[in-house]
């Protein structure tokens, strides 16, 4: 498998240094991305670079993860506007160790595996180094000028930000530099791998090796992910979508895929699947005949689902989904976790209720009157004679009690009139 023409048919090559194509086609080679552990997830804006280790593993080469636990204490100002808060020591391991645990979904880290991934946390070589002997080992190989040069800088001192880029902003690319220099020595690896905007600190990397160490060394990055309509990727109504499913349901990543619009979704089925070109290419073919059948969200929000939070959440996030537009019961919402039932009904209007006025029983016209839900008594019982009302997704008549074993996730009760109208009781 050629590793950088299966990028640059699906679109992710970006920038590529000279003879690098050659050197992966006649060597098993090392090569590695970082990632910054500025949160204890990754969100799917990560998606790209993990991915990118994964066409890397599959192609045979040695792939390494690494989490910038000193770094992280740096701030990278590639892309940014503003410094970012630095994060204490505590924060920031607890970040690294939530960033390793899902970088172990993605990648093959079985120490018997012929090209097994390598997981690295770069505080381990840089917290025994002192600032006189970094200053005087690497710092003199890299010039100011050479620095200043580089479009992370030069785009924050040309920006209209007050406050300028600091001294610790502005040796990140020294410190990044000094991590390719190291696993160079340590790990004969001879390639990094990055997002667009990490060109400079990259080839910082490689000028390093070359100074320092008369070494030979490579560079690949990919294409930054936009939005067709210029929504910045990977965010949403409610935020960023995280790769945790604490933090971000699998129902609501799976809806975002099933949201991209024609266009994105033609570049993400390259970027963020491994189905090959033919496949793709029929698909997209299919989903051109019928557009409104969503073909290709539907195949990304799979494939991406399953490959972050496995097939049993994909599941489930399908089973979610159906229940707004399908003929769920009320088994089918008892059987969604709190947040997965928040998530499908988000936005829903709500009122909460005593828990011993469940325990009571509750009438079905006192539930939907006295929460604000219908305006009266009289609208209740003349949308029951319609048969209109529904508890839980099934439809109800006035002798209806409302009971704790109605409770969704143990502390909700859905009310519905109509096939849109719904009304969330929260017991307290």
């Amino acid at each position: 498998m050629n590793f950088v023409e299966e990028l640059r048919w699906r679109g992710m090559l970006h920038d590529i240094m000279p003879e690098t194509e050659e050197y992966l086609l006649k060597h098993k080679t090392t090569g590695y991305i970082g990632f910054d552990p500025t949160a204890d997830s990754l969100h799917i804006g990560s998606l790209v670079p993990i991915i990118l280790l994964m066409h890397f593993q599959k192609a045979g080469h040695n792939p390494i993860a690494l989490v910038g636990g000193a770094t992280g204490m740096v701030g990278d100002p590639s892309g940014k506007s503003d410094e970012r808060n630095l994060l204490d020591e505590e924060t920031l391991n607890k970040n690294v160790a939530g960033v390793k645990e899902q970088l172990a979904r993605f990648l093959n880290f079985d120490s018997t595996s012929e090209n097994a991934a390598q997981l690295v946390n770069n505080y381990d070589w840089m917290k025994d180094i002192s600032l006189i002997d970094f200053v005087r080992d690497i710092g003199k190989h890299i010039t100011v000028n050479y620095m200043m040069a580089k479009d992370s800088v030069k785009n924050r001192l040309d920006s209209d930000s007050q406050n300028g880029m600091s001294f610790t902003e502005f040796t990140y690319q020294l410190f990044q530099g000094y991590d390719f220099l190291h696993l160079y020595k340590e790990k004969n690896c001879v390639l990094q791998m990055g997002g667009s905007d990490q060109w400079g600190n990259i080839t910082t990397g490689t000028e390093l090796v070359r100074r320092k160490v008369q070494g030979k060394a490579y560079a690949i990055t990919c294409k930054l992910i936009t939005k067709a309509d210029g929504s910045k990727f990977g965010k949403s109504a409610g935020g960023n979508i995280w790769l945790d499913s604490n933090r971000t349901s699998p129902y609501k990543y799976y809806q975002y895929w099933l949201n991209s619009s024609d266009e994105d979704a033609e570049s993400y089925i390259k970027i963020f699947t491994f189905l090959d070109k033919d496949t793709i290419e029929v698909l997209i073919a299919e989903h051109k005949q019928a557009p409104h059948l969503r073909l290709l969200q539907k195949k990304i929000g799979e494939e991406v689902t399953i490959m972050t939070h496995g097939i049993e959440a994909y599941d489930n996030a399908i089973k979610a989904s159906s229940i707004l537009f399908g003929n769920s019961t009320a088994e089918d919402l008892k059987s969604l976790n709190e947040q997965t039932f928040l998530d499908v009904f988000d936005g829903v209007p709500q009122a909460e209720i005593e828990r011993s006025a469940i325990e009571n029983g509750l009438g079905i016209v006192s539930a939907f009157s006295e929460s604000g839900f219908l305006k009266s008594n009289g609208e209740v019982r003349r949308a029951l004679s319609e048969n209109s009302i529904s508890v839980n997704k099934e439809k109800a008549t006035e002798d209806f009690v409302i009971t704790i074993s109605d409770l969704i996730a143990d502390k909700f009760v859905l009310l519905q009139r109509g096939k849109k109208s719904y009304f969330l009781l929260k017991v307290i």
